[in-house]
This record gives structure tokens, C-alpha cells and sequence, in this order.
């Protein structure tokens, strides 16, 4: 057995591990009994041991050594690539402190749906700050002297900075926010009414993963209370939520995580259980998830059709016609939360807490102060007063799950949509006529050859260059958000 063979079957075997860990958090986020969460946190942390010790096993180094490069192809090149990288990075980390995170967090889940429940933020504010101390060391061990916030960033998106990202994030800023006050300053849409049977609302959001491709033979689709995707290859797992007078949010909760899910099944089958068989970043995930669920979605095209579909499951819905039901799927309104908000506000959901984040991480923020750090902040952005807790600094579970450096990915995910989006339009000139008709295949075949079959093959900037022909931008968002909503609102 050649020193390459031996670490990949060695690296299978981690890989093996670690859906078994993920799988350990889906339970908990679906189906774990309340009662199980401290038993869970000790599960986590047994397993999340294992896994740095295989990471940082001394027998990587021989292997990666006794490698030559040069006499491998592209595919294995990446796969050492990756797996250097790993390496690396698990190395600088103490294993007590990633068994440490790996309980915190576990019982966090609990503390913070509690709080959220109760809008206490002072219940949970001892929990994050345990955390938030935790993510500081993680950060300065893998910084090595860097940036604290950028290292761990880096985990979500490898290859960004938070300097690149905020010139990025300072040049929406302003154009979504003049886009905002124009759009809310004309009158609402008419909103679907009516009480929508949740049975029903399943039903429809699970024909709605199929015909998006999600295949449900490697996949399966429960509730929880944050819907989330989970799992790879033969494996992948999605979640929604329904709520009796809004049916869309069930509906485009569904197709966004289909879009996660579809990525994760879509990966060259070659590359299942190697470094290479994941979507290459938060990122680039986060594109396919929102181009599935806005600029194809929420399209004017696919929405006539999803409107008699909803007449089908429904019967009366409030709105009359394929052209009210549009605009009720793209109605601007004031809200408070990320995941209900429409395509005009969601980014600046996610630069409040892009910002907010760095200045705990880099400690000029103290969780004492976050909530009123946070409501000074919506208030400023969106020009009305949090309400409650649940409506503010408690909605999000990023924060008690540690995942410092995920939010701007987000937002990242929709510049690289909004680039992906003109690539496929410049290339499907009669893509509208096809989604009238629900037929998404031609859209959803074109993803999976341009991004989604790749996995971790090339790197984040690496693969959108090549999927668009130019390297990402945030002109092709911002541009096919002042056209669409212009045109809707009359602005």
C-alpha cells in the first residue's frame, strides 16, 4: 500500500466518524428527548475527542511527507490539498478545548430555546459567554499571531478575510437600504389568508424538494424549530417548520434547504467519504440554497405555476390571480426576523450580525452588552425598536452553536447567487418558459454541472470564477434586485 492509499483509507474512516458526529446534532435539533441534552453534550465531546485525535494523528505528517505531489492527478492534488489544510488547522487546537466547545455547545441548544422561549436573554447570557470565551482561544490558537475573527471565518469560508468581506458588505449597504425605504414607501401586497393546514403545507413543500430535484431516496425531511440541512452523499437530511397563517414559510424554507440538500447529493459519487465529497464552503452553499429559493422560486415564472398549485392544496388563498400571488411571495414588509425577511432586507440582517460578532470575538463587545448593542443597532438600520428578545438577540441558534464566522457566509452566498444567476440566464434564454411549466431541470442540471458536482475540488473564488466567467461581484445582486423590485413596486 502506497503512502497515499493509507491516508485516504485512514481519512474514510475519520470521514465515516464525522457524519456519525453530524448525525448526533441532527437527532438533537428533531428528535432528542429534552431531558437528554446534558447525556448529549458528554456524547459530543467523547466524539469530538475521537476526531482530534485522528486529525491530528502523527501518522498524517509521515504520510503527507512520503507523498509526491507531482505524480498524482488534479483530483488527488485536492484531496491533499484539503487534507494538509486539515491537519494544520486541528494542530494548533488543544484537544481539551475542542472537547470543551463540543459540550458547551451541546447544552447550550437547550439553554437557548428555553431563553428564547421565555425572552430572557439574561437566562442564556452565562452560556454564551462560556462560549463566546471558548471561540476567543479557538480563534488565537488558530490565528497564530493573525487576525482572531478571520481564523475563524476561515472555517466556513476558506480564503476570505473579514476585510475583503466588509469593502464587499460596505457596497450593499447603501443601495439596499435606499432600495428599502422606496419599496416600503408604496403599498404593501395583498397577503395570502386563511388557516393552512400543516399536513397539508408538507405535502405540497415535499412535491416542491422533488421537483427541485431533491431525491428522497438519499434524503428525508422532518420539522424543527430552525430549519437546517444536514448530511451528505447517500445521506442527506433537511428540515421545515409550518406555521398555520403562512404557508410560505413553510414553502420557501423547504426549497431553501433543498438547495443545501441537493448540492451535498449532487457531488461527483467518486468523492463520497474523501475531504473532496462536501460543498466546498458556507458560501457557496448558501448560493445554491438561495438561488433555489429566490431567483428561481420567487420568480415570476415559477410562481404562476406554484400559484395553481396552491389553489390545488389550499383551495381559497386570499389572492386572485398568478399576479397578486407573485407579489405576495415578494412582499416587502417591516419584521424583525432573519429567516421570514424578503430578498431587500435579508442582507442587512446579516451585516448587524457580521459586525456584532467580530466585536466579541475580538473582545470589544462583551455578552453583557449584546442585547443592547444589538437593538441600538436594528434600530438604526431598519428604523423601528425591537420588541422582545425572541424578535432580537435570541432568534438565532448561530451564536449557542459557536458558530463564529458562519453569518457573513450568508451574504456571500447571495453575491454568489446573484453572479450565478446571470451565468444561467445569459446561458437558458427559455428558462422562464420551462419554470411556467414547473420544469426547474434544465436550471437545477445546469447548478449541478457548474457547481455542485465539484464538491471541495476547487476553491471557493476558484469555482465561482469558473461557474460565471468573472470573479464575483456584488454588481449582478444588486442589479437583479433593483430590477425586480423596482418593477414590482413601481419605483
Amino acid at each position: 500500500m502506497t503512502a497515499y492509499d493509507a491516508l485516504m483509507r485512514f481519512q474514510r474512516e475519520t470521514e465515516a466518524l464525522s457524519a456519525v458526529a453530524e448525525r448526533l446534532a441532527w437527532d438533537q435539533e428533531t428528535m432528542m428527548p429534552r431531558a437528554a441534552a446534558d447525556q448529549r453534550g458528554e456524547e459530543s465531546a467523547a466524539m469530538e475527542a475521537v476526531l482530534h485525535a485522528r486529525r491530528t494523528d502523527p501518522r498524517l505528517a509521515e504520510w503527507l511527507e512520503a507523498i509526491d505531489d507531482t505524480a498524482l492527478d488534479a483530483t488527488a492534488q485536492a484531496q491533499l490539498r484539503l487534507i494538509r489544510r486539515g491537519f494544520a488547522r486541528a494542530s494548533r487546537v488543544p484537544a481539551d478545548l475542542v472537547a470543551a466547545l463540543a459540550r458547551q455547545t451541546s447544552v447550550a441548544f437547550g439553554v437557548w430555546a428555553q431563553a428564547r422561549a421565555a425572552d430572557d436573554m439574561a437566562a442564556f447570557a452565562p452560556t454564551l459567554t462560556d462560549i463566546v470565551r471558548l471561540k476567543r482561544e479557538e480563534g488565537q490558537a488558530l490565528a497564530d499571531g493573525g487576525d482572531v475573527y478571520d481564523a475563524l471565518l476561515d472555517d466556513y469560508e476558506p480564503g476570505a478575510s473579514s476585510a475583503e468581506l466588509s469593502r464587499m458588505f460596505d457596497a450593499l449597504r447603501p443601495p439596499l437600504v435606499a432600495l428599502r425605504e422606496r419599496v416600503l414607501d408604496r403599498p404593501a401586497p395583498a397577503t395570502l389568508q386563511g388557516r393552512f393546514d400543516a399536513a397539508a403545507q408538507l405535502e405540497l413543500s415535499r412535491g416542491l424538494a422533488q421537483a427541485f430535484g431533491f431525491d428522497l431516496d438519499g434524503g428525508r425531511i422532518d420539522m424543527s424549530v430552525h430549519p437546517f440541512s444536514s448530511g451528505g452523499g447517500r445521506d442527506v437530511r433537511i428540515t421545515t417548520r409550518t406555521l398555520p397563517e403562512d404557508p410560505f414559510n413553510c414553502i420557501y424554507s423547504t426549497i431553501h434547504e433543498t438547495g443545501h440538500g441537493c448540492y451535498e447529493q449532487n457531488i461527483d459519487a467518486a468523492y463520497q467519504l474523501t475531504p473532496l465529497g462536501h460543498g466546498v464552503s458556507m458560501g457557496v452553499h448558501e448560493s445554491q440554497s438561495r438561488i433555489y429559493e429566490n431567483q428561481l422560486g420567487r420568480s415570476r415564472a415559477f410562481t404562476g405555476w406554484l400559484f395553481a398549485r396552491a389553489r390545488d392544496t389550499f383551495g381559497d388563498i386570499g389572492v386572485a390571480d398568478e399576479t397578486a400571488f407573485y407579489a405576495a411571495a415578494n412582499g416587502v414588509h417591516r419584521g424583525y426576523i432573519r429567516t421570514e425577511a424578503d430578498e431587500v432586507q435579508y442582507n442587512l440582517h446579516i451585516l448587524l450580525r457580521f459586525d456584532l460578532e467580530q466585536a466579541l470575538i475580538r473582545d470589544n463587545l462583551q455578552v453583557g452588552d449584546l442585547e443592547a448593542a444589538w437593538n441600538d443597532r436594528f434600530a438604526a438600520d431598519f428604523g423601528y425598536a425591537v420588541d422582545k428578545p425572541s424578535n432580537g438577540v435570541l432568534q438565532d441558534v448561530h451564536w449557542a452553536a459557536g458558530l463564529f464566522g458562519y453569518f457573513p457566509t450568508y451574504t456571500l452566498g447571495n453575491v454568489y447567487a446573484g453572479c450565478l444567476h446571470a451565468a444561467l440566464r445569459a446561458d437558458l434564454p427559455d428558462l422562464d418558459a420551462q419554470m411556467a411549466q414547473g420544469d426547474l431541470s434544465a436550471a437545477t442540471g445546469w447548478l449541478r454541472d457548474k457547481v455542485q458536482r465539484h464538491g471541495g475540488l476547487y476553491s471557493p473564488r476558484d469555482l465561482m470564477t469558473r461557474a460565471c466567467g468573472t470573479a464575483p461581484s456584488e454588481a449582478p445582486l444588486l442589479d437583479y434586485l433593483e430590477s425586480k423590485y423596482s418593477a414590482l413596486y413601481g419605483v
